[in-house]
């Protein structure tokens, strides 16, 4: 039987463009992925030394601003968003050198509101109108390739830049992000959880592994203390973000500060524009895969949401990490189990809103809170030296000809030096020197990439280990 004649999708309130769904009622609350985010909110808590870094803001206030974005986490599968929510990764990087450029202080956290709510509004203005998938075609190619390229490499520099997280964990970083590679990236590791299902179970974890090891290592070497555990309830300071880190302690930026933002906020949104292409790509995978559940994603849903947390946190608690579409690692976990059909996963809003119950949950306890503070620094260099990673790769596949990558090159390399500003200006110049009257087509020779504008996502191949199947049929080694 066609699987287009057996799809069905999972009950809702309507209300409006948004599909409510509820816990108990509307689907089943999953076990495994409520354990896993208990666990894997370690992660939303390396945004925190983002935060006291840039802002200079105490740990309890920075903690305040993570389980306030935690909560707005929910509103995504709440409202129909299929997905698990996450940072901007890749353009944390390009806004953390569009806040430097401030002095530390009023205006730099000035400097963040404008931005944040710059983006949330863009966004929503996108949604709402039904342009979210169309204004990224106004863009060229080399562009957009420049930008994504610029922010891998600025991921990269800010971990290795003098004073940066690699001076205060040069063993353990590299430790751990050898380890992080071999577990993410290399053939031999995908070949290996393919031909062993314990191997298989083991990838789902992400990268919580890898922070436990660096747990572990960091004071071994003596790049950290140990753990100092501590029992009971987490206490983030709302008073202390509210009077000194909001519009409503500072005021509102000013007109001129909004306009600053300008180049940040669309380099930053085509970062975006790509998670919400792939957030797609996964999620069709994982439909074509089960056949019986409908897995309804709708891009201009998904920017009317992450618009209004981005938005909203502007004005309640200003987010170095930004608010994002997807958190790509763990979408790709809770989608390989819902394709292990409904004995595995009811329905994906099941996987995806549990596991966010699950991290809000964590963040809540004082154990957990405690037990990773000291690596929190490894942690980020961590997130971003994976996304570096994969932004070069991505970025690369966005250009359509020679021609276009080095453009992409130039552009790249001014972003990670000057900022956004320099390297929309170099790129339109660039573009405009090169192909005139072609400046928004470019050119496509083949050497790179298929053109895009025709990419049909439903059959577009997922990179590296999205790829891979599960070793449903292969028997397990005995050990």
């Amino acid at each position: 039987m066609s699987s287009q004649n057996t799809l069905t999708e999972s009950p809702y309130i309507p209300l409006g463009p948004f599909k409510v769904r509820l816990p108990f009622i509307h689907y089943k609350f999953e076990m495994p992925d409520y354990l896993q985010g208990l666990l894997m909110c370690a992660v939303d808590l390396a945004a925190i030394p983002l935060m006291t870094e840039i802002l200079g803001m105490p740990f309890e206030a920075a903690l305040a601003v993570v389980m306030l974005n935690g909560l707005l986490y929910l509103l995504h599968h709440l409202l129909g968003d299929p997905v698990v929510p996450g940072w901007i990764t890749p353009a944390v990087p390009l806004l953390m050198a569009f806040c430097a450029q401030f002095p530390m202080g009023p205006e730099r956290v000035h400097a963040l509101i404008a931005f944040q709510m710059m983006l949330g509004l863009l966004s929503i203005v996108l949604g709402a109108t039904g342009m979210a998938s169309k204004v990224i075609g106004f863009i060229p190619a080399a562009i957009k390739s420049g930008i994504i390229i610029g922010a891998g490499l600025s991921a990269v520099t800010s971990v290795f830049a003098v004073g940066g997280k690699f001076d205060t964990f040069p063993w353990t970083i590299s430790i751990a992000i050898g380890v992080a590679f071999y577990l993410i990236f290399s053939q031999h590791f995908q070949q290996l959880k393919v031909r062993n299902l314990f191997w298989w179970n083991f990838a789902k974890l992400g990268i919580l592994p890898i922070i436990l090891l660096a747990v572990v290592i960091a004071p071994l070497f003596g790049e950290a203390h140990w753990p100092q555990i501590q029992w009971g309830l987490s206490k983030p300071d709302f008073a202390t973000l509210w009077n000194e880190y909001t519009i409503f302690g500072l005021g509102l930026p000013s007109l001129s500060m909004f306009v600053t933002t300008i180049p940040t906020v669309l380099a930053v949104y085509i970062i975006v524009f790509g998670d919400v292409l792939s957030a797609k790509a996964l999620l069709d995978d994982a439909e074509r895969s089960r056949g019986d559940e409908k897995v309804d994603y709708d891009a201009n849903r998904s920017h009317l949401i992450f618009g209004a947390r981005n938005a909203l946190m502007s004005v309640i608690g200003p987010d170095v990490a930004m608010c994002g579409p997807k958190w790509a690692a763990m979408l790709v976990v809770i989608t390989e189990r819902f394709k292990g059909g409904p004995k595995a996963m009811k329905s994906i809003y099941g996987g995806c809103g549990s596991f966010r119950w699950g991290t809000n949950t964590g963040l809540l306890l004082l154990p957990v809170v405690t037990l990773v503070q000291p690596i929190l620094g490894v942690a980020l260099a961590l997130t971003l030296l994976i996304q570096g990673y994969v932004s070069v790769r991505l970025g690369i596949m966005e250009a359509r000809s020679q021609r276009d990558l080095g453009i992409a090159g130039v552009i790249a390399a001014v972003l990670a030096i000057k900022g956004a500003s320099w390297a929309f200006a170099i790129g339109i110049v660039l573009c405009l020197l090169i192909y005139g009257r072609h400046f928004f087509t470019g050119e496509n020779d083949g050497t790179f990439a298929k053109d895009l504008d025709s990419a049909d996502l439903d059959t577009s191949p997922l990179p590296d280990a999205d790829t891979a199947e599960p070793p449903h049929a292969i028997p397990v080694q005995n050990h």
